[in-house]
This record gives structure tokens, sequence and C-alpha cells, in this order.
């Protein structure tokens, strides 16, 4: 048995925790970037902390996902503004941005220097300026992984900048700063960090550690996010949310997805439509799919017990069936109205290139089963 467990130099967790952040961000640069999304009045008290300790700051305000063009922009502001600290606050998005500047601004402004499949690829070989994570949803986990998802409009594609030196110097996650988020969007997020701890428990790449922090999340998951769907305020629940979130992150970085984001890459990429709904809509789907291919090719793997485990972590029944999982989750899906993906003008016509894109993406790699073209057309079709 061999394998690796990197994530960010430090974890801090707890309600109420940004009100410490100020002296540690002192610690680490004198002049912050600050990259959030579109409403940028909700850093307003990560803004007043900065202040009381001194630190400049630089607003750097993202509208939806970010490009490539984003993180250039952002990292000639960075050198611009002399900036030596980065804080990344908000979701996914903005925390992925902050990750790619900090990390091109000690290696080279144009990330397509760096990037994979689009760009030249080359290593980042300088370790990141200093970069905070403070994520204000509970479902990416970008606060502890090691990559940033750029997309590339005229590409019509999502490519990752990627390298160790890019794991944040600080992760620190206050789940009172999620309390805010519209059940919608608490829906898909939270449905995006159950897809991340189940596929690494499933991966070809599973790890004992990583397994362990699996278990835990998807336990969390299950009895809190109707919870926190449907009440906002449950802090219990949003607690127990922004952890799963967090697990989730610590299990992808070290352990691999699977077909759920081999197939939310490539379609994030073509269609505008929020990356956690994609793969909430995505996951029964290819849990059903990889069961009945380990059935019928692989009927002695490991994996099928795996998705028994699943189904019993899930629905707290130890009897439960690995198909009983399938339905627990498709249940959730209706119960959180996750639109499916007919909604974003996708059609059957599309599913060839759609397949032919997910067959080459990473994570489909780290898939249980490799799926038959048949596999995939299916999942598509049950998720249409």
């Amino acid at each position: 048995m061999r394998f690796e467990f990197a994530t960010a130099s430090r974890i801090l967790f707890g309600s109420g925790m940004l009100k410490e952040i100020g002296p540690i961000a002192a610690d680490l640069g004198h002049c912050a970037l600050v990259v959030t999304g579109r409403t940028m009045y909700r850093a307003a008290p990560l803004f007043d902390q900065l202040a009381e300790a001194g630190i400049a700051w630089v607003p750097y305000s993202i509208d939806g996902e970010p490009t490539v063009e984003t993180a250039y922009l952002g990292t000639r502001l960075a050198r611009q503004e002399a900036c030596d600290l980065i804080i990344g606050f908000g979701g996914g998005s903005p925390l992925d941005a902050g990750k790619a500047i900090a990390a091109l601004l000690t290696n080279g402004d144009d990330p397509l220097d760096f990037i994979e499949v689009i760009g030249r690829g080359k290593p980042l070989t300088q370790p990141s300026v200093p970069y905070i994570a403070i994520p204000t949803t509970a479902g990416t986990g970008a606060e502890v992984t090691r990559n940033a998802v750029l997309a590339s409009p005229e590409h019509r594609v999502k490519v990752s900048l990627r390298s160790p030196h890019m794991l944040p110097r600080l992760a620190l996650i206050d789940p009172e700063l999620t309390h805010s988020m519209p059940p919608a969007v608490t829906a898909s997020t939270g449905l995006d960090a159950l897809t991340q701890l189940i596929e690494p428990y499933l991966s070809r790449r599973a790890n004992p550690i990583a397994d362990a922090i699996c278990r835990e999340g998807m336990r969390r998951t299950a009895r809190s996010l109707h919870r926190a769907y449907h009440d906002g305020d449950d802090t219990d629940a949003r607690e127990d949310m922004a952890l799963a979130s967090l697990l989730g992150g610590l299990a992808l970085a070290n352990a691999g997805l699977g077909a759920v984001h081999g197939f939310a890459g490539p379609f994030g990429g073509m269609y505008r439509a929020p990356h956690g709904a994609v793969c909430a809509c995505l996951l029964p789907h290819v849990m059903a799919i990889n069961i009945k291919a380990l059935s019928e090719r692989e009927p002695n793997s490991h994996v099928l017990r795996r998705y028994t485990e699943v189904a019993q972590i899930l629905t707290g029944n130890p009897k439960a069936s690995d198909e009983e999982g399938v339905t627990w989750v498709e249940e959730l899906c209706l119960e959180l109205q996750i639109p499916k993906l007919g909604s974003y003008k996708f059609t059957p016509s599309d599913f060839s290139i759609m397949i032919e894109k997910a067959r080459v993406a990473s994570s489909m790699r780290a898939n249980p089963i490799t799926l038959t073209t048949e596999e995939m057309h299916e999942v598509l079709s049950r998720a249409l």
C-alpha cells in the first residue's frame, strides 16, 4: 500500500473563526489582494478585521466562474498594487481564482504557460505567494485542494492549473458565513460536497485516511443537508455541512474523483450551469451505472461492497443494499429540487461530444470501472 496525503499548511474551523483572521494574516503579508464574488459587501467583516490588524487590502471582484483572463487580470492587479498576500473569500469561484493568482505571482503572469489541455502545461516551480482561503459556501472544498479550475470560453472547456505549491497556507472555515446561502445554493453546494465524499471513497485511488474522512463526511451530510436546505439558520446543520465540505475537499485532493466529475467538468465548459447542481443531477445515475457495470464485468470487485457501505451510511440502515443508496440520493435530489440536465438546453444531439470530452477528463480515470460508450450514453439519458 502506497499513498500520499497533503493539504493546506493550517486549517482553522469553528463558528466565529473569522474574528481571528487579522493577526494571522498580519504574519503572512502587509498588503492583501482580496478576491470575492460579485457581492463584495459580504466581505465587509473581513475588510474590518484586516484594517484593524494594519493590513492594506485591494478588492478584486469576479462575476461567475473564474476564467483564464480572470486569473491573468487579477495577477496583473496584485503585481501593480505590490500585494504580498492573497485572500480568497466566497464560494469555489473566488477561492480558485485566488489560488491561481497566488501561484502566478511567483511563476509568471500568463496562465496558459501552466494550464493543462489548452495551455503549454509547464510545471509551477515556485511556491505561491501566501494564500488564505475563506469559504462562504459549503460544497466545493476548494480551501484545501491543490488546483484551480478556470474556464476558457473560446475553447468551451474548463481546465486546471495544478500543483502542490497551490495548497493554501491557511484554510479558515467559519460555518456562520454559510447561513445566508439561499436554499438552491445550499442544495447544489451540499450535493457537490456529498459527491466529493462518495467518489473518493469508490475511487481507484482510495486510501485509508481518505476513507475515514469520507465516512465521517457522508454521515454528517446524510443527517444535515435536508435540514440546512429547509432551515438556513439551523446552526448544527450548517456546521455539519461546512465540515462535510472541508472533508470532501481533503478527500478529493488525495484520492481523486470519478465519472460524475468526469462529466461535470466538460459540461460546465459547454453550458452555463452551476457545477454543484450538475454533479447532483448526475450522481444517482453514475452510481446506478457503475453498480451495473461492476456487477456485470467485475462481480468480485471490492467496490461493490463499498457501494453497499455508502448506502448503509446514507440511509442509516445497516441492512441497506447498494440500490437503496441510489434511491436515497435520487429522492434527496427531488426533495432539493435539483434541475435535470435538459434544463440547460442539453439535448441528445450533444451526447457524442460530451462523451468524447468526458472520456479524457482527469476525474474519469479514477472511476472504479472504465465505462463503455453505451454506459456513458445511458448516464446522460437518465440525467436528461
